[in-house]
């Protein structure tokens, strides 16, 4: 099993600057590396509750503070992106990394977002499989001729740099809530990251298993897909009633707020939502079970962990749950549930 470190680069908040919380997302992801992550991830959002509007510049950053780790957009958002600016800007990422770049593409979920861009929310998923597509092209062919809907048409056009790995990086598709990030999945034969959010987990495995499907009426084989699942910073201790007792004051402040009133957050006590979700609370023995059990259900190689604690605001309290998750749950997890190398080709 793969692990990857993902974040939002929630806005910085009084006394710190915006200086600082970048600074403090770069020695994140020297952290994760130290530690033994597979990958770091950084979302991309237009909403002053953030900082993460420039992906593609934050990595590049992270990639000269960082040798091995995987670099992931979680996830870019290619709707509101020209395609020609973004072919040009993660393939300058792979460079500069060495061919580290995993792009996550997604049509993005933050309704500020569109509304920065003067884009139509309507249109935000034509825009997705459109821009795609043509990214696709751009990375792999020379003197590109195109016309779609939503840019000008292209003739003959070739962008520098290519990315350094071949034929691309691989790119991944964001699936929260829609058919469609999973169809468009399906029809390249491309990974899957399944958000594993606010909602229960099966109504993420019902996206994964049509995605399986879909595979198959293209022509791929299900058997080879990559999956990945995503889950909020854990909280583990030695005795699970510690576990809940710390979660349980951002659990409640968090059921009765506008945002998960606005995503439907279907859970009315923290026990529900460790049982039926994402949520990582417990014993080092109880939170391996929950992702073993999540791996026999969505046959996922690479699990996502938050590392800005949803539950443990404080950094280096979070950080404390996520070290003893890293030394007790993953190598059980590693173990059981191994992962062939999953590094594309470089030349």
């Amino acid at each position: 099993m793969k692990f990857l470190a993902s974040t939002l680069l929630a806005g910085a908040a009084a006394p710190v600057t915006e200086r600082d919380r970048f600074a403090e997302a770069v020695d994140l992801a020297v952290w994760a590396e130290r530690l033994g992550y597979d990958a770091f991830g950084l979302g991309q959002r237009h909403s002053p509750a953030f900082l993460s509007s420039s992906p593609a510049v934050t990595l590049a950053h992270i990639a000269a503070r960082t040798s091995r780790i995987r670099l992931m957009t979680t996830v870019a958002v290619l709707s509101l992106a020209d395609p020609v600016r973004a072919a040009e800007d993660y393939a300058t990422l792979d460079q500069l990394s060495d061919g580290r770049l995993d792009l996550v593409i997604g049509k993005g979920n933050d309704p500020a977002s569109p509304r920065a861009f003067g884009v139509p929310e309507a249109q935000l998923w034509d825009r997705l499989e459109e821009g795609y597509e043509l990214l696709r092209r751009l990375w792999r062919e020379d003197d590109v001729t195109w016309t779609g809907r939503f840019r000008p048409p292209l003739s003959g056009v070739t962008v520098r740099p290519k990315p350094l790995q071949r034929p691309a990086p691989r790119v991944w598709h964001g699936s929260a809530t829609s058919e469609r990030s999973v169809d468009l999945a399906a029809k390249w034969g491309d990974p899957l990251y399944s958000a594993n959010g606010f909602r229960p987990a099966g109504t993420y495995l019902a996206l994964v298993e049509r995605y399986r499907e879909r595979l198959a009426a293209h022509g791929h084989d299900p058997s080879r897909a990559l999956v990945g699942v995503g889950a909020h910073a854990p909280v583990v201790t030695s005795r699970s009633q510690d576990a809940y007792a710390i979660a349980r004051p951002a659990f409640e402040a968090f059921r009765r707020s506008a945002v998960a009133a606005a995503n439907g957050f279907p859970y009315d006590s923290l026990e529900d939502f460790v049982e039926r979700g994402s949520a990582l609370v417990g014993s080092p023995g109880q939170v391996t079970a929950k992702l073993l059990d999540l791996h026999r259900r969505f046959g996922n190689q690479l699990f996502g962990v938050g590392v800005e604690g949803f539950f443990v605001p404080d950094p280096a309290a979070a950080r404390e749950h996520l070290e003893r998750f890293f030394a007790e749950v993953v190598p059980v997890v590693r173990a059981e549930a191994p992962t062939p190398d999953w590094l594309p080709v470089t030349p």
